[in-house]
């Protein structure tokens, strides 16, 4: 019951019959098919609440009483108000779903460094939708707020955060592929974090604060296999006990099996506008700020992508040369990730092998086969197409590294524009800084073992194969 996190509930709301009353028959019906996922203990608890309330009924989250529940009690104050869900049944077998968010809570407990507090607000948070059971996720969705407030501190850090107010929204359907295909969106304006790390041990007092005018999450996901994962879920509540789980492991396996590749394709960006570092050496920013992220689910020719950019870099000047300032890139765009991971071999050898009757319930023989195999379909460590530049330079870099008999070889091609304004700048700043010098050799070297492509660019390919050989533009 303890494993359940928060508000998983929501994804357990049965099919109600076409036209169903809101009696308290179905209250009880709706409390026996919620248990199953986050366990009778939690009905019994008062953890969990199903009532009738004006023509629907209300789902009470007591997170007290959930804090109560745990075994090793380590919390000082617990102040959180319960969370209440009104949910509807609508004609077509789905849900209609509402809540009011707004809270104010603090908890102080003892952890590693000592005494640790929090608290936190949300202002006018409110939030509707439709949830489908047969899909297990909401067809649509929108929440709000007014603004939200945290604090914390331990012995070491104090933070601050705040924001102003954040809209999103949330839409799923059927998948053609089986699962879910969803999409959601959220923007929270006048985002701050203040840190001030103050460690009394070595003497380090640096403050830090964070500022951004809009904070934008975007995310996208093909063939979500939300079903056979809340049937794992019923499962891990079913089979808490060690006993049971184990007699029951082979109905574990199946459901494993039936739930895999989890996903199809799960993508993500996460953004920040006019991003905004102060620190005691100076303020650091970027008009545009951006990290995205996608992954393949449990696939045989699986990929693995991740990118940064960032657009209009300003840096605090007085902690380098001066030469240096021209030289600094103003738009970065960097992405990397992995290519040809075949994890659906792993995952289905790992699943019919595991045997929990047995410690460890895969043998490290079995691990070291999984780690061979997995490296004889030639997994790849991918960098993409990324740019670093300036006014008077851009250099772009492209490659890829592989592991034959476990040792890395790969190959990278970078090529620059505006090379030649790279060492001009060199050779001007070494009239008044002479020890700038001494990297306008080094400049002139790398360009003679470049290749002028027709445009201009300067190219270099790089190949280091796993004998330890390196080779440019050979």
């Amino acid at each position: 019951m303890n494993r359940a996190l928060p508000f998983v509930f929501l994804l357990a709301l049965s099919a109600p019959a076409f036209g169903q009353t809101v009696d308290s028959q179905g209250a009880k019906q709706l409390s026996d098919d919620l248990s199953r996922y986050v366990g009778k203990q939690a009905i019994d608890k008062g953890i969990l609440k199903v009532s009738l309330e004006g023509g629907a009924y209300r789902i009470l989250f007591d997170f007290k009483a959930l804090a109560a529940s745990f075994p090793d009690q380590k919390l000082l104050k617990f102040d959180f108000a319960p969370y209440a869900l009104m949910v509807k049944p609508r004609s077509d077998g789905s849900w209609d779903v509402s809540m009011d968010f707004s809270q104010t809570a603090s908890f102080e407990f003892n952890g590693p460094e000592g005494l640790q507090s929090t608290q936190f607000s949300i202002k006018d948070g409110k939030g509707s939708g439709v949830y489908d059971p047969n899909l297990a996720a909401f067809t649509s969705g929108t929440s709000s707020m007014a603004g939200m407030t945290m604090a914390s501190k331990d012995a070491k850090q104090r933070m601050e955060a705040s924001t102003g107010a954040g809209v999103a929204t949330v839409a799923a359907t059927k998948s053609a592929t089986g699962g879910v295909d969803f999409t959601t969106s959220q923007k929270v304006s006048s985002f701050v974090e203040a840190i001030n790390f103050d460690d009394p041990e070595s003497g380090l007092k640096f403050p830090v604060t964070v500022r951004s005018p809009e904070l934008s999450v975007e995310a996208s996901g093909k063939g979500v296999r939300t079903k056979p994962l809340l049937d794992l879920l019923a499962f891990a509540v079913a089979n808490e006990d060690e006993a049971t789980l184990k007699a029951n492991q082979a109905q574990l396996k199946s459901l494993l099996l039936a739930a895999l590749p989890l996903w199809q394709r799960i993508d993500g960006t996460y953004g920040f506008k006019d991003f905004a570092v102060e620190s005691p050496v100076g303020n650091f920013g970027a008009t545009q700020l951006s990290t995205v992220f996608g992954t393949d689910g449990v696939a045989q020719n699986g990929t693995i992508t991740y990118g940064i950019k960032a657009s209009g870099l300003t840096v605090p000047t007085q902690l380098l040369p001066s030469w240096s300032v021209g030289l600094l890139p103003t738009d970065v765009d960097l992405n990397f990730g992995g290519a040809n991971i075949d994890l659906d071999s792993m995952a289905k050898k790992a699943i019919e092998a595991f045997d929990l009757n047995k410690n460890p319930p895969l043998s490290a023989e079995f691990g070291e086969q999984l780690k061979v195999d997995f490296l004889a379909k030639m997994p790849k460590v991918v960098l993409g197409h990324s740019t670093v530049k300036n006014k008077d330079t851009e250099i772009a870099l492209e490659g890829e590294m592989t592991f034959p008999g476990e040792k890395p070889e790969g190959s990278v091609t970078v090529d620059v524009a505006g090379f030649d304004k790279l060492v001009e700048g060199l050779q001007e700043a070494a009239k008044s800084e002479p020890e700038v010098g001494q990297y306008v050799p080094v400049a002139l070297m790398a360009k003679g073992f470049g290749k002028t492509l027709p445009d201009g660019r300067l190219e270099w390919i790089v190949n280091a194969k796993a004998d330890g050989s390196v080779t440019v533009n050979g």
